[in-house]
């Protein structure tokens, strides 16, 4: 056969066949892009969720729960407080938020309701409203145990330290407290801190308080 021939052959050939090779279409490579979008979807969560830590264990003694794996694990500062945690700051807020754990025996402590109250009176609000009326409440059952959650905001003014008339001056704060009633006594949760560290913060709460389970021991 003449080379006349063989060129003539060849300029008949699809450009996207040349050497054997096939240039992929544009509906091709937008099919394609999709699968590979839909199969990292499905994919990431489950890696992702590999990737977390696990939570902390958290020992009251009648009762456990799982604490958030970011939360900073603190020697209690007094002996009131059977557990204390750090949670950090978000950016723009001066200081980190503190979670205290509270057991003073069976029957002691006081009631849910004085609590509450003592909590409401933590707060003071800019145009001299009261914090009570403010405050948002909510109850559960967790693993058979009455809870009570209480959510307050306002300028922070509890005092200093137990017992000291000396009270502190915190605007934009917000608390985050709950009353667990178990059968060995009632256990009381104190988040205090700014307001955007607690907003972070605040699902992180709820579930630590709404995983407590009684103790088998």
């Amino acid at each position: 056969m003449s080379s006349h021939t063989m060129v003539g052959r060849a300029s008949f050939l699809p450009q996207n066949e040349n050497n054997g090779r096939r240039t992929r279409r544009p509906r091709e490579i937008r099919f394609s892009s999709a699968i590979n979008c839909c199969l990292i979807a499905i994919l990431l969560p489950a890696f992702l969720a590999c990737q977390k830590k696990p939570a902390q264990n958290v020992d009251l003694g009648a009762v456990t729960l799982a604490a958030d794996p970011a939360w900073q694990t603190v020697t209690p500062s007094s002996s009131m407080r059977k557990a204390q945690f750090t949670l950090p700051r978000v950016a723009d807020d001066a200081e980190d938020a503190e979670l205290a754990v509270f057991y003073f025996g069976a029957g002691q402590g006081g009631s849910v309701e004085a609590n509450l109250q003592r909590w409401y009176g933590q707060f003071t609000q800019p145009d001299s409203s009261s914090s009570a009326e403010k405050a948002k409440t909510a109850n559960e059952v967790v693993d058979g145990m009455n809870l009570t959650i209480v959510d307050v905001s306002g300028t922070y003014v509890g005092s200093m330290m137990p017992g000291m008339q000396e009270e502190q001056n915190k605007p934009n704060f917000r608390m985050l407290a709950a009353v667990l009633e178990t059968p060995q006594g009632p256990y009381f949760f104190k988040l205090v801190g700014p307001e955007k560290t607690i907003a972070h913060w605040a699902n992180s709460f709820s579930e630590f308080v709404k995983s407590a389970k009684k103790s088998t021991a």
